[in-house]
């Protein structure tokens, strides 16, 4: 039995296949497989951590302030359902934008990194990010009835950071279950999001501003690190001399 298995590894490889990580003869098989799903738990920790849902509710309550509570939990099932479609098409979409564009996905990498750290500095800083939305497109909101697409599900939520992470998780893989996966942790992590817009209010009457501020600074220190590996996998594809 073990001669057959050894075979069939050959015949893969000598056919240029490549097989899954958990079923390479070179790899213990647990190691390969857990470190195989962490991949995916990390990616819903960045996105999580990216879409940070914390830093919207004093801005969905501030845009919301006139709504009744019917309206405010509209507006929350609305924004959640869009920033799902919209990472959704950015994920599937995202290969064919990169080769219309001329872009390799290590420079897209090290681009979004980029934006990544900005973004982790604002909320380190505790400080409105600009990248997600500016005040002029805030202001211009407060006159809108329904706020829940324009500016809270892209550019404040669904914004350069998150659309630029899922569409470098959907090559970080070829296993045929990868786009699978990334669709269920981008509906987990927008389940997560739901749930923190439907509770927006009491959340933000418990943890008050300095609660949410240091939450912020948490995830911030989080996706600080974050944006380095990313910028760090991408510089190393770039400039191979750099990986040794």
């Amino acid at each position: 039995m073990s001669g057959s298995c050894n075979l069939v590894v050959a015949i893969r490889y000598d056919a240029g296949l490549r097989l899954p990580a958990y079923l390479s003869p070179a790899t213990d098989g647990y190691t390969a497989v857990m470190e195989h799903w962490t991949e995916y738990t990390r990616f819903f920790t960045a996105l999580l951590v990216i879409l940070d849902p914390f830093m919207a509710v004093p801005i969905f309550l501030a845009l919301t302030h006139t709504y009744t509570p019917a309206e405010r939990r509209r507006v929350a099932n609305i924004a959640s359902l869009s920033v799902a479609f919209i990472l959704a098409v950015s994920a599937l979409s995202g290969e064919g934008l990169l080769v219309f564009m001329g872009t390799s996905l290590a420079s897209f990498r090290v681009g979004g990194g980029i934006v990544l750290l900005l973004m982790a500095l604002s909320m380190l800083r505790a400080q409105p990010d600009t990248l997600r939305t500016t005040e002029n497109e805030a202001r211009a909101a407060e006159g809108v009835q329904s706020v829940a697409v324009v500016p809270l599900a892209i550019p404040l939520l669904a914004g350069p950071g998150a659309i630029s992470t899922v569409i470098i998780q959907m090559h970080r893989s070829t296993e045929l279950l990868d786009p699978l996966l990334v669709m269920v942790c981008i509906f987990l992590v927008c389940a997560v999001l739901w749930v923190v817009l439907r509770l927006a209010a009491p959340i933000g009457n418990t943890l008050g501003e300095s609660g949410l501020n240091i939450i912020n600074r948490l995830f911030g220190l989080i996706l600080a690190a974050i944006a380095v590996e990313v910028m760090a996998n991408g510089l190393r594809q770039l400039f191979p001399v750099l990986g040794g």
